[in-house]
């Protein structure tokens, strides 16, 4: 009768075709799934409007905003969260009227402690069952919108875990009982387990995740272990277990990575995907032995993460214009140098998703493919099949392309391979762990490449590093001492009306006094005058003056205009230029 009613509603009110309702109808029963989420699912109505007509139809008021604070936790411990995900809903308990939501309600129900917000109010069989659960006597059903819904679930369920330190604390205290007890569980991969190691690597992993971890790190000593997190490249600790829960946590994480639990007098490289709230995680897991045990590094990739555009990485406007025209070259090669962790695959991507066009062919061969790019033939390594970069390379340039990337220039077949294709009408990209830009040629020539080879097919070479960005919200202006300044080779006068800040610690960036990080750049173009001095000399240092000589901006001077636009700290540039 009411889905009638919605149709008729649907058709007079909102203009949508009888024939689309019919359909709907039919895939309805076809896939076991409710008239609602079929509606939405095709877009016959937006999600607001089917609230609003559901709000007629049943009764049941609209709430476009669910009340958060003061929210009691405790349904969390008493019903499982694929309960509350699958039908769409939540109890939201509190011990004060709901601020803001009075006129929700009235007469008697004006004062209720218990609300039930929920997504479709043709499913009564499931809230019958929540209440139950709960044991509630007296409470309001409120419609609200999917994503408020979820959103309440994930933070019910977040802050109601226990605390690392918390799970730490409860195993220390029955040690042996919980030994045989991941000995039975640990082969099974139930995330779903009570065992108390489960718990906690599952728990470290998801804690990891919400603070923006690159790393985690367990590192055996001789009387305990340490687990460190890697936030915006620099490590924390995060927990110092006692000793004997080592060996049951990484035999854990090795089950997880399907890697062999006996093997441990060898290293060992897995990897394994996770899935937290609405974010999946790709896990990789290296191994080496010890002298107190096994070390244990996690890299997380989150791959539900945006990638960055060009425009959002740090370049000044100058250099972003720069950038845009070497990329757009029709050929040659265009190298990114830098440390492990400086975001030279990030500024790649970056770089690839903003020359992405359906007129171009772009293919690449990485170790490892971090996102997927659409439009873009990507492959990945594979040295247990021989599935190198330079046998990949060889493939590629008979597949057509217009741009190669390179995910790095590890060797000399791979580097003569590269500068062949730029030399043959290919626009190539590769990175090179060098410490400037003037490096990587000699790095090259190092490699075997003769010198009028990198003079011809070389257009630009872009170093990069990555500061902390201070945290917009305990950032503190000061004035630095004279030393300082100088380190940085500048003079109190020449920065009179220049503000400075420096970190401070706040619950916002977890104490550090950064979120987030930010690129510096500096990047070397070929010119004449550089290529006809590339024929006489590779001296890094020799290129460098000439190059800085042209007008380049050194990384140096890039982290400088950080400092005096209060994005970061003079410690940060001085730490990550080594100045």
């Amino acid at each position: 009768m009411t889905t009638n009613r919605l149709s008729d509603i649907l058709v007079n009110e909102y203009g949508v075709d009888r024939e689309a309702i019919d359909e709907a109808q039919r895939l309805r029963i076809e896939q076991n799934s409710t008239f609602s989420d079929v509606l939405l699912k095709k877009k016959l109505i937006s999600e607001h409007h089917l609230l609003n007509v559901f709000a007629k139809l049943y009764d049941i008021p609209f709430a476009k905003n669910l009340p958060v604070e003061g929210m009691d936790t405790q349904f969390a411990r008493k019903v499982p969260i694929q309960f509350l995900k699958k039908y769409t809903m939540v109890p939201i308990l509190t011990g004060e009227p709901f601020p803001g939501m009075e006129d929700l309600f009235s007469g008697e129900g004006k004062d209720t402690r218990t609300i039930i917000a929920i997504h479709d109010p043709s499913i009564f069989q499931p809230v019958d069952d929540l209440v139950n659960i709960l044991g509630i006597d007296d409470f309001e059903l409120v419609l609200a919108s999917r994503d408020a819904i979820y959103s309440l679930i994930n933070l019910a369920y977040d802050s109601s875990r226990d605390t690392a330190q918390q799970l730490v604390a409860d195993m220390e205290e029955n040690g042996g009982d919980i030994i045989s007890e991941i000995e039975e569980t640990a082969d099974l991969l139930d995330d779903t387990s009570d065992a108390p190691i489960i718990k906690l690597v599952n728990h470290v992993i998801s804690q990891s995740v919400k603070i923006g971890a690159s790393d985690i790190h367990i590192e055996p000593e001789q009387y305990s272990f340490k687990i460190r997190y890697r936030v915006d490249g620099i490590l924390y600790d995060m927990l110092t277990p006692p000793k004997w829960m080592q060996a049951s946590l990484v035999s854990r994480i090795k089950v997880m990575a399907k890697m062999n639990i006996a093997e441990k007098r060898l290293p060992q490289d897995g990897r394994f995907e996770v899935k937290i709230g609405d974010q999946n995680i790709d896990i990789r897991v290296s191994t080496i032995p010890i002298t107190h045990g096994e070390r244990v590094v996690l890299r997380l990739l989150n791959k539900s993460g945006s990638l960055f555009k060009l425009y959002e990485l740090g370049m000044v406007p100058e250099k972003l214009d720069l950038i845009d025209s070497l990329i757009h070259s029709s050929h040659g090669i265009i190298l990114v140098t830098g440390p492990t962790g400086s975001g030279k695959t990030t500024t790649l991507y970056a770089i690839l998703s903003s020359i992405n066009s359906p007129d171009i062919n772009i293919i690449t061969i990485e170790d490892p493919v971090e996102y997927q790019l659409k439009g873009v033939n990507q492959i990945q390594v594979n040295p247990k099949i021989d599935l190198t970069f330079a046998r990949g390379l060889r493939s590629i340039v008979r597949q057509d392309p217009d741009v190669i990337l390179i995910g790095e220039m590890r060797d000399l077949e791979t580097a003569e391979i590269g500068v062949q294709s730029a030399l043959t009408g290919h626009l190539v990209f590769s990175t090179l762990h060098t410490n400037d830009s003037a490096s990587a040629i000699t790095r090259l020539v190092d490699l075997g490449i003769e010198p009028f080879l990198i003079s011809s097919s070389v257009l630009a070479v872009v170093a990069q590093r990555l500061v902390r960005v201070l945290c917009s919200e305990c950032k503190e202006p000061y004035i630095p001492e004279k030393e300082s300044l100088a380190r940085l080779g500048l003079e109190p006068g020449d920065v009179k009306n220049t503000v400075f800040y420096r970190a401070r610690s706040c619950d916002k960036c977890f104490q550090s006094g950064y979120r987030g990080r930010v690129g510096i750049y500096e990047i070397l173009v070929l010119n004449e005058k550089l290529q006809a001095m590339v024929l006489k000399t590779y001296d890094s240092h020799q290129l460098k003056r000439e190059a800085v000589a042209s007008g380049m901006t050194t990384l140096h001077q890039d982290g400088i205009r950080k400092v005096l636009q209060g994005v970061t700290t003079i410690e940060e540039v001085l730490r990550v230029t080594q100045t």
